[in-house]
């Protein structure tokens, strides 16, 4: 039987500061067909100034949706997706502008927090209890509190390979 699908959305960074990546791909690759995108490549960012803030500011002047319209070109079939960071706002875009997403498991998109329409489908979203910037729980419960909420931990928790193998044991085991 062929493998589902799986796309796995970078975080702000992109491949170049994803050497956790394997944490979950080691797992996934057994279950699924993974298709990576590095964000910063479907937002068509500039990264000679790889800096937090220089790739934080094109990617919220133009290059979410530019992103959002490159991966809803690019993906035509049903698919599930990993995204981090900046990805799950991408993920999230692209289900509100047509993107066939079967389940979206999107970890620390802090910038989930500005939406105000929540897509259809199966979508569980991760967050460290002391993230700054995670959504209120006003936002998660007008989203049917659709997230989890991981204590003491932070933004960067899904860069642990602790968290990473949780998650991914999960999703091979929910997803038939």
């Amino acid at each position: 039987m062929a493998k589902q699908k799986l796309l796995i959305l970078s975080d702000l960074w992109g491949l170049k500061k994803s050497d956790w990546l394997p944490y979950y791909t080691d797992i996934l690759n057994e279950k699924f067909e993974i298709q990576y995108y590095d964000c910063c490549t479907l937002g068509k960012l500039n990264t000679s100034k790889y800096t937090e803030e220089a790739l934080h500011q094109q990617f919220v002047n133009g290059g979410i949706e530019l992103a959002v319209q490159n991966l809803i070109d690019k993906e035509t079939e049903i698919v599930h997706i990993l995204a981090f960071s900046i990805g799950g706002t991408i993920a999230w875009q692209s289900m509100l502008k047509g993107l066939k997403v079967a389940s979206l498991y999107a970890v620390s998109a802090t910038r989930l927090r500005y939406e105000t329409n929540k897509p259809d489908g199966d979508i569980k979203l991760y967050f460290g209890e002391t993230d700054t910037y995670a959504p209120n729980k006003e936002w998660l419960s007008k989203m049917n509190n659709i997230a989890v909420i991981k204590n003491k931990k932070g933004h960067s928790l899904y860069t642990e390979p602790e968290f990473a193998r949780e998650l991914s044991t999960l999703i091979c085991e929910t997803i038939q």
